[in-house]
């Protein structure tokens, strides 16, 4: 199959291959070929950058449903580049992208939705977006998810699914969520207490470069309560 073919190509990094494979099948209006010969275009990979090219490329792959096309396109809206800056028709995007299942648009659309970026702030849209990419596991989502949980934020606060989400989060290495899994330990939150766990969290959050947690980890080697 020449799309597998292609992305074995882009894999093994031989761009130039890869670019052959998409252009044959772009063609063909392969939606899938267009997306992905238009990233090559935005990162110059295999071919002279070209962000013009990128956006026609993207734009032929979103007339055709392509939710990776519809995102990036998303994403130089926000950004202003090529097009002017437009977070309304960027938040547009996200949601087209999202609605077709497209992990990273969900997180993306339950942020903007969450800050009323580009939209009017809404708490439970964004937690429903935020839920979705969760289940096709993004970590940012989960932990984004379980702030809303542990505020109540556009859902009926409730600490045990705020503490599941951000467990899920930190076992995926995402710092900002394993700082918020050793406060929830910290404070018993969705748990029983468990200092032990809530400096080991902090520990590891510090450690992924978390900037709270490594001062909480400092001031408490200073202190002289801990060693490292």
């Amino acid at each position: 199959m020449m799309l597998q073919a292609a992305f074995d190509a882009f894999n093994a990094q031989d761009y130039t291959k890869a670019r052959e494979l998409f252009e044959n099948l772009a063609h063909q209006e392969n939606p899938t070929a267009l997306s992905s010969l238009g990233y090559l275009y935005q990162k110059g990979l295999g071919v002279e950058s070209s962000l013009e090219k990128a956006f026609a490329l993207y734009s032929r792959a979103a007339e055709l449903n392509e939710p990776a096309a519809i995102y990036n396109l998303a994403l130089m809206y926000a950004d202003g580049i090529v097009v002017p800056h437009d977070q309304f028709k960027s938040h547009e995007l996200l949601i087209r992208s999202a609605v077709l299942e497209f992990p990273q648009a969900q997180y993306e659309a339950g942020l903007s939705l969450e800050r009323g970026i580009g939209c009017v702030q809404n708490f439970s849209e964004a937690a429903f977006w935020y839920e979705e990419a969760a289940k096709r596991g993004n970590p940012n989502a989960f932990n984004n998810l379980g702030v809303l949980y542990k505020e109540g934020h556009g859902v009926h606060q409730d600490y045990a699914r705020a503490f599941i989400c951000f467990s899920r989060a930190a076992a995926m290495n995402l710092p900002e969520a394993q700082f918020n899994l050793g406060l929830m330990y910290d404070q018993g939150f969705g748990c029983d207490a468990d200092h032990d766990k809530a400096l080991e969290w902090c520990r590891k959050a510090a450690y992924n470069g978390h900037e709270k947690a490594k001062m909480i980890i400092q001031g408490l080697q200073e202190e002289g309560k801990i060693v490292w």
